[in-house]
C-alpha cells in the first residue's frame, strides 16, 4: 500500500478516507483538515482501490477552493490524476450544457452573464414589460428571480405559486427575462444549476450518461448547498450511491444566497445507511482561539454537535478593544498592526480585518491611506468588471454567440463609429417585431434598401447603415480570424482592428492604467493557451472570467494588510484576526434581531470570523457609530458575552503620540491590583447609570478598570472599581 496516501492522518481522518463506498457524511469542524481529506480521499480510492480518476468526481464551491484541491492531488497522484473532474458546481454544470444542452435549448456556444450582466438585462426586460424599478427595484427583482431558480421553478413553476401583486410582478418579468436569455443564448449562474437538473430531468439518456460514468461524487462545504445543488448531487449519485459530503452546520451562512442548511442536517434522512464521520480537531488555531469559538456557538440548536479541541498551545489571550467611533477603531487597527510589524510577531499579509457589511471598509481604507500601511480590499471593483475589460470581454464574448445583445449593445458604439442609442433602440423595436435576435436585426436592416418587413420603412438611414454594416464585418472578420487564432491572439486583433488601444490613451484620463489592465487581461488568456486546446481556447477562456468570484482576486504573496467581509473571509486563515464591529444591530445585523433562525446565522458567522484566526484575536466595538445616515450609541454584541473572561486580555491602548502601548495582561498586574471583581457577563448596578452587562475588567494601577454597557441612554462607561462602588448583580 503507498504509505503517503494514509501518512500524517489522524484516526477520524483516516476513516473518512478508507471508508469508499457507499453514502459518507463528514462533519468537519474549522481548521480539521477537510481539503486534506477529501485529497486523500481521492487519492486512495486511485492508488489503493484501482478505481480510475474518470470515473471521480469532486464539486466544490469558490474556485480558489477547487484550485487548492487540483494543486493537492496533483501533489499526490501526478499524471495519474489525469480525467478527474474536480472545480465548482457552476463550472461543472458549464461543462455539462456545453456538451449535451440542446434539449434545454443551449448550444454549445451560449454565453454566461455575470451579476452585472443580468441586472442590464433586467432592466430592459423591466422598461419593456412597463415595470416601474422605482416601485421594484431591479436588485430585489433579480434576488427573487434567482431565488425561484434556486428551489427549481421555472418561470410557469413561480406563476403558480405566486399570491401576492409583487409576486405577481415578478412572475411576469421572470417570464420575459428567460425568453431573452434564451434569444440570446445566454444563462446566468443560476441557469447553469436549473438548466442542468432540468436536463437531467427531461433527457433520461444525459442523465444516465453522467451517473454511469461518475462512480464516486464528493461534494466540499455541503451545508452552503441549496436545493437545486442537493438535486443536481442526488440525481448523479443515484445509481452508484457512491457520495460523500464533507461539511459543518456551525459554517452556514450563505442562506442569501438561498443556502439550505437543512440538506446537511437531513442528509442521514434522506440516506439512512449513511455513515458519520467527525473531524473535531482542530490544527489552524490555538487552544484559546478554539475555547472562544466552542463557546461562541454553543448557544445556537440547529447544529451536529461536535468536541472542537486542539492539540496545539495556549497562545496569546483575545484583545477585546472598545473604541470612541470607526474612525477611531480603525486607527486602532492599522496602527496595532504597524506595532505587530515592527516587532516581528507578523507581517502585514498575514493580518486581515473583517466586518459584516461592506461599507465598514472606508473607515479602514482611510486609515490605511492615513498611516500609509498598503492594503488589499477584497470586495471592491473586480478586475473583471473594469470597463475597459468588459469591452474586451465583449468583443470575445460577440465572437463567440453572435445572438449575445448584451455585449453587441456594450460594444456597438465602442469606439465610437457613430450608432447611437437611437438606432440602436429603433432596431431593438424591430427585431422583437420580427422575432428576431438584435444581431440577425442588424444584419438584415443592414443590407436592406427597399421597404422592411409589413411594408414598414427601414429604420436605419444610409450613415446609420453605413455605420452598422462596418461592425458587422469587423465582427465577421474576427469569426474567420479566431478558427486560426488562440485567445491572446483574437484579443490582439480585436484591440488592433477597433482602434481600442488608441481609444483608451488618447481619450481617457487614466488611460495607461486601463491600457496595462487589457494587457493583464492578455496575459490570462495566453496562459490558458497553455493548458488548454486550441479548439476550446475561447468558450474555456470565457467561463473562466464568468465564474471568477471576489476571493479569487485575494493575492497571498502582496505584504499587505487584507480588508475582507466575514462572507467573503470564510475558507481563508490568517495568524491575525481583526473582527471589527461587534455591535448589536451590526454583527449579529439589525434585520436578524427578530429572526431565531437569521441570529442563529450571524452567530455562526461571527463563529467562521473566529476561527479564521491562527495566532491572535481581536475583537473590537466602537461606543458610537454612523450607521444609514445617522451616528448613534452602540450596544456591544451579544456574542462578546458569550467570551468567557479567563481568555479575555485589555486590548493596547493608544499612547498619547497616537501609537500603540500594551497594557499589562492580567498576571502581570496581579500583585498590584489583586484578583479581578469582576468578569465579562457579570450583571451590575451602579447608583446613577443603573443596570448593566460588565465587557471587560483589566488591572490598573493599583485598582480595575471596569467596562460596562449599561441599559438607556447612559452607554458603555470605564470606571475604577474602587470609587464607581458597582453592585453585582445574581
Amino acid at each position: 500500500m503507498p504509505v503517503d496516501v494514509l501518512e500524517g492522518l489522524n484516526s477520524a481522518q483516516r476513516e473518512a478516507v478508507e471508508t469508499t463506498e457507499g453514502p459518507l457524511l463528514i462533519v468537519a469542524g474549522p481548521g480539521s483538515g477537510k481539503t486534506r481529506v477529501i485529497t486523500h480521499r481521492i487519492a486512495y480510492l486511485v492508488r489503493v482501490c484501482g478505481v480510475s480518476p474518470y470515473r471521480i468526481a469532486a464539486v466544490t464551491f469558490t474556485n480558489k477552493a477547487a484550485k487548492e484541491m487540483r494543486d493537492r492531488l496533483q501533489r499526490l497522484l501526478g499524471a495519474r490524476g489525469q480525467g478527474l473532474t474536480c472545480g465548482t458546481f457552476h463550472a461543472f454544470c458549464a461543462t455539462v450544457l456545453r456538451r449535451d444542452g440542446r434539449p434545454v435549448g443551449l448550444e454549445p456556444n451560449f454565453v454566461i452573464y455575470d451579476e452585472e450582466d443580468q441586472v442590464d438585462l433586467l432592466k430592459r426586460t423591466m422598461e419593456a414589460a412597463e415595470v416601474d424599478s422605482n416601485r421594484y427595484p431591479v436588485r430585489g427583482v433579480q434576488s427573487a428571480i434567482s431565488g425561484a431558480k434556486s428551489v427549481l421553478l421555472d418561470p410557469g413553476g413561480y406563476a403558480a405559486r405566486a399570491t401576492s401583486p409583487y409576486e405577481k410582478v415578478v412572475a411576469r418579468v421572470y417570464e420575459r427575462y428567460q425568453h431573452l436569455l434564451a434569444r440570446n443564448q445566454a444563462a446566468d449562474f443560476d441557469d447553469l444549476l436549473l438548466k442542468t437538473v432540468h436536463l437531467f430531468q427531461q433527457a433520461p439518456e444525459a442523465l444516465a450518461k453522467y451517473q454511469s460514468r461518475y462512480v464516486h461524487l464528493l461534494v466540499d462545504e455541503f451545508q452552503d448547498t441549496n436545493v437545486a445543488q442537493y438535486a443536481l448531487a442526488r440525481l448523479l449519485a443515484s445509481q452508484h450511491r457512491n457520495i460523500c459530503v464533507v461539511g459543518d452546520p456551525d459554517q452556514s451562512i450563505y442562506s442569501w444566497r438561498h443556502a439550505d442548511i437543512r440538506n446537511i442536517l437531513s442528509f442521514r434522512r434522506d440516506y439512512p445507511d449513511a455513515k458519520m464521520v467527525s473531524l473535531a480537531e482542530n490544527y489552524r488555531s490555538t487552544k484559546t482561539i478554539v475555547a472562544v469559538a466552542k463557546h461562541l456557538i454553543l448557544p445556537n440548536r440547529s447544529r451536529v454537535e461536535k468536541d472542537l479541541y486542539t492539540r496545539r498551545e495556549l497562545g496569546p489571550p483575545v484583545a477585546v478593544h472598545e473604541a470612541f467611533n470607526e474612525e477611531e477603531e480603525a486607527v486602532w487597527v492599522v496602527q496595532e498592526v504597524d506595532r505587530l510589524v515592527r516587532q516581528d510577531k507578523a507581517r502585514r499579509s498575514e493580518c486581515a480585518v473583517m466586518y459584516r457589511t461592506n461599507a465598514q471598509s472606508r473607515a479602514f481604507e482611510e486609515a490605511c491611506l492615513r498611516y500609509g500601511i498598503p492594503y488589499q480590499l477584497i470586495g471592491g471593483v473586480r478586475f473583471y468588471q473594469r470597463r475597459e475589460v468588459k469591452d474586451i470581454i465583449a468583443y470575445l464574448r460577440m465572437v463567440h454567440n453572435p445572438d449575445d445583445e448584451v455585449s453587441l449593445r456594450r460594444v456597438i458604439n465602442v469606439p465610437p463609429r457613430g450608432i447611437g442609442a437611437r438606432t440602436l433602440d429603433e432596431a431593438a423595436r424591430w427585431a422583437q417585431a420580427a422575432s428576431l435576435p438584435l444581431h440577425g436585426a442588424l444584419e438584415a436592416l443592414a443590407c436592406q434598401e427597399g421597404d422592411g418587413p409589413s411594408g414598414a420603412a427601414p429604420p436605419l438611414g444610409t450613415r446609420a447603415r453605413a455605420a452598422v454594416q462596418g461592425f458587422l464585418q469587423l465582427l465577421e472578420r474576427l469569426r474567420q480570424e479566431a478558427k486560426s487564432l488562440g485567445v491572446a491572439g483574437l484579443l490582439d486583433r480585436a484591440v488592433e482592428l477597433t482602434g481600442y488601444r488608441r481609444y483608451l490613451l488618447e481619450g481617457e484620463e487614466r488611460g495607461e492604467e486601463q491600457w496595462e489592465n487589457v494587457l493583464e487581461l492578455r496575459g490570462q488568456a495566453k496562459d490558458l493557451e497553455e493548458s488548454v486546446p486550441a479548439a476550446e481556447g475561447l468558450a474555456r477562456f470565457l467561463e473562466r472570467v464568468a465564474l471568477v468570484a471576489d476571493v479569487d482576486n485575494l493575492d497571498e504573496s502582496k505584504d499587505a494588510l487584507t480588508l475582507i467581509t466575514l462572507h467573503q473571509a470564510k475558507g481563508l486563515e490568517f495568524p491575525v484576526v481583526f473582527i471589527a464591529g461587534l455591535e448589536e444591530g451590526l454583527l449579529p445585523h439589525v434585520r436578524s434581531l427578530d429572526d431565531p433562525e437569521a441570529l442563529e446565522e450571524e452567530r455562526r458567522l461571527c463563529y467562521v470570523g473566529v476561527t479564521r484566526a491562527k495566532e491572535r484575536l481581536y475583537l473590537l466595538r466602537a461606543f458610537r457609530r454612523h450607521i444609514m445616515g445617522s451616528t448613534k450609541p452602540a450596544t456591544p454584541s451579544r456574542f462578546l458575552m458569550d467570551v468567557p473572561a479567563e481568555f479575555i486580555l485589555a486590548a493596547p491602548r493608544m499612547a498619547p503620540d497616537g501609537w500603540m502601548k500594551q497594557a499589562p495582561g492580567p498576571a502581570a498586574a496581579a500583585p498590584t491590583g489583586g484578583p479581578l471583581p469582576f468578569r465579562a457577563g457579570d450583571k451590575v448596578r451602579h447608583g446613577k447609570f443603573g443596570d448593566g452587562i460588565v465587557v471587560n475588567c483589566v488591572p490598573s494601577d493599583a485598582d480595575h478598570e471596569v467596562t460596562v454597557a449599561f441599559r438607556g441612554d447612559a452607554g458603555v462607561k470605564r470606571l475604577l472599581a474602587s470609587y464607581a462602588r458597582l453592585e453585582k448583580l445574581a
